[in-house]
């Protein structure tokens, strides 16, 4: 099989397990903003902000160093695995342990019901401890077990959301029996995290096997390498969450306590719209790590890295101009009360923002690669940078456009300082030309239907067609050589 028909095909399978947890979460969105207020659905946004931060601090860049010295040490394959199995399982553990006695203290500063906090923890340690076995699974280039097991998870989580939201009111009025104490109607927020707990336990409990095949096992010399090389991913990895999360958090804090909570809700839910170009960008980037390790010694390695990443930005200016041009088809069927639509205008803005995220992702082979990890964590600082400075100077004035804005500003900036660096370092011939052309007639069209023609179908979907005929015909000749071989 070609190099690009495999990547292709374990991004497609990587991408199915990726996109359906995700499209978890849009799905859902429908059933949570019927049942749940505006300031509900913020509490909820609020904490998976959190969430979305601890799970960076427990995994502290192991998987990535993973990655690396599974292939750097290939003959040390089996200590490896072990000793970021161990590595992970023990601090998480630990982690549990001292959060749980803390748990009341952790409440009372950022502000939310103790209950709440506990379930997120129990969240963050499950999470902990299935990082290893997914990341074995696609080093080991096992994308169906990687993605049935993505996949359970799915049905589990969807399965008690929809047990707790729609089931168990009706059990609880209409007997009287057990279902009427587990049920509340004023907390009902508090059965999104139950469902993750659960879903997530069971994950685990499925991964076990996998447990006991690899082995507890510490080679102090070599987990002390693997830490020294973590670090930067780690520091790459707050700053990340800071990027993607804390506008959130600031939403909550910096604007007034009457409307915080409902400002962060309608700009949560529509932020949900902006989903199909992470999901994009995220199965392409499950794929594609291992790929950039396993081909970084062959003899076309960087005009291989250099085609993916300018058939990415195609893909992603696609999905842009598709999202927009369809945006009031969308609205309807996943955002269905109209008290959140007030924060559609941040959706483009997004959409755009987490386009130039996954190129950022695509660039930053160069720094993997060559054991630069020191530079993806000094970049995604800038980025962090910028994210908190604009959000404090613009939130109090435009609310959650300010942060929207901040996002955009910090994932280009990102972008953009990545390839400089690359240039430097690790020069690969990307097709700047092409690449900037696609997205700049994507971006254009974009504006045009959402500014120009607010969404006029017809006008929108011929600017679609008119982009995907562009690409084909300016594309035909290379796509036809890739997919013979």
């Amino acid at each position: 099989m070609g190099v690009f028909k495999k990547l292709f095909q374990q991004t497609f399978i990587y991408g199915l397990a990726t996109v359906l947890p995700r499209a978890l979460a849009i799905v859902l969105v429908p059933l949570y903003t019927a049942v749940m207020a505006p300031s509900e659905f913020g509490v909820y946004a609020t904490l998976m902000s959190y969430i979305i931060l601890g799970n960076v601090l427990l995994s502290y860049g192991m998987e990535t160093a993973f990655f690396r010295f599974i292939n750097k040490h290939s003959e040390q394959k089996k200590t490896v695995e072990a000793t970021v199995l161990s590595s992970l399982s023990i601090t998480a553990i630990l982690f549990l342990t001292i959060t749980l006695l803390l748990r009341q203290q952790i409440a009372s500063v950022i502000e939310f019901r103790v209950e709440y906090v506990t379930y997120a923890l129990l969240i963050l340690t499950l999470d902990a401890l299935v990082i290893l076995p997914f990341a074995w699974f696609r080093a080991n280039e096992r994308p169906m077990r990687y993605a049935v097991v993505k996949i359970l998870n799915v049905c589990f989580n969807l399965g008690f959301n929809l047990f707790f939201f729609l089931w168990l009111p009706k059990l609880a009025t209409e007997t009287n029996s057990f279902w009427e104490t587990i049920y509340t109607e004023e907390n009902k927020v508090v059965y999104v995290f139950i469902s993750n707990v659960i879903a997530s336990a069971l994950t685990l409990l499925m991964l076990l096997p996998l447990y006991l095949k690899i082995g507890f096992r510490i080679d102090a010399k070599l987990w002390k390498q693997m830490l020294k090389y973590a670090f930067p991913v780690l520091i790459a990895g707050i700053a990340f969450s800071i990027n993607e999360a804390f506008d959130k958090i600031l939403l909550k804090y910096l604007l007034d306590p009457d409307v915080a909570e409902a400002e962060v809700g309608v700009y949560a839910a529509c932020y949900k719209l902006g989903v199909f170009m992470t999901l994009f960008a995220t199965a392409f980037r499950l794929g594609i790590e291992p790929f950039f390790f396993n081909h970084a010694k062959a003899e076309n390695a960087k005009t291989t890295y250099a085609t993916i990443t300018k058939y990415f930005s195609i893909f992603g200016g696609a999905i842009l101009l598709g999202v927009i041009v369809y945006i009031d088809v969308f609205k309807r069927i996943l955002i269905k009360d109209p008290d959140y639509w007030v924060a559609l205008s941040i959706v483009p803005i997004i959409l755009l923002a987490n386009l130039f995220l996954g190129i950022y992702h695509n660039l930053s082979v160069w720094y993997k690669v060559t054991d630069r990890t020191r530079f993806g964590a000094y970049i995604s600082i800038v980025g962090a940078v910028i994210t908190l400075s604009l959000n404090f100077m613009l939130i109090p004035v435009m609310s959650y456009m300010g942060s929207a804005i901040a996002t955009l500003a910090a994932y280009g900036t990102m972008m953009v300082l990545s390839y400089f660096f690359g240039r430097k370092y690790y020069t690969v011939p990307y097709n700047l030309k092409k690449i900037g052309g696609y997205l700049m007639l994507s971006i254009v069209f974009s504006a045009i239907s959402f500014y120009g023609f607010e969404g006029n179908l017809v006008i929108g979907t011929a600017l679609l067609l008119v982009f995907l005929l562009l690409v084909f015909l300016s594309e035909k000749k290379e796509l036809i050589r890739i997919f013979n071989k």
